[in-house]
């Protein structure tokens, strides 16, 4: 028979190790729940208890992981070529947005032609800013972040 300080800060019981053992499994208390055996004037927390040991027998501990998201298999392509060759929209291609990709290069391409290569070199400077921009974004993204925002919700631009 044991007693028990509840949470409450309240004595309660007698109780036998079947109940506390019922009580374990449904999470009315736990390891460092104060009990005192029959007899003894010590108050312990109940993983002390050599005949509730088998209770606590730890799980190894549940290590998180992501699994990665088959639709982000693109990801990483598009934010090295965001980052490396962002200025000619090769990301937007690696994406299928066909549209932004040829706004990209043909900004690129076309201003400093166009403008006799005297400011035509910002337009492409612009566009390779935008392309670091989006890679960094890609590639900080977490898998299902980057599915919902640029595959399932098909955002174009940052």
């Amino acid at each position: 028979m044991y007693k028990i300080v509840g949470t409450d800060g309240r004595q309660y019981g007698p109780v036998t190790g079947d109940q506390i053992r019922r009580w374990l499994a449904e999470n009315r208390v736990n390891a460092q729940t104060l009990i005192q055996a029959e007899g003894s004037a010590e108050w312990k927390p109940l993983i002390s208890f050599s005949e509730f040991a088998s209770e606590f027998r730890m799980a190894p501990p549940h290590i998180a992981t992501s699994s990665p998201n088959p639709r982000a298999s693109n990801k990483i392509a598009a934010g090295v070529c965001g980052i490396l060759l962002g200025c000619l929209g090769i990301h937007k291609f690696i994406l299928g947005y066909t549209t932004a990709g040829l706004i990209m290069l043909l900004v690129s391409i076309l201003t400093p032609i166009v403008s006799c290569f005297t400011f035509g070199v910002a337009g492409t400077f612009v566009m390779a800013v935008i392309g670091i921009i989006e890679g960094i974004i890609y590639l900080t993204k977490t898998d299902d972040e980057f599915v919902r925002i640029y595959v399932d919700g098909h955002r174009e631009w940052f």
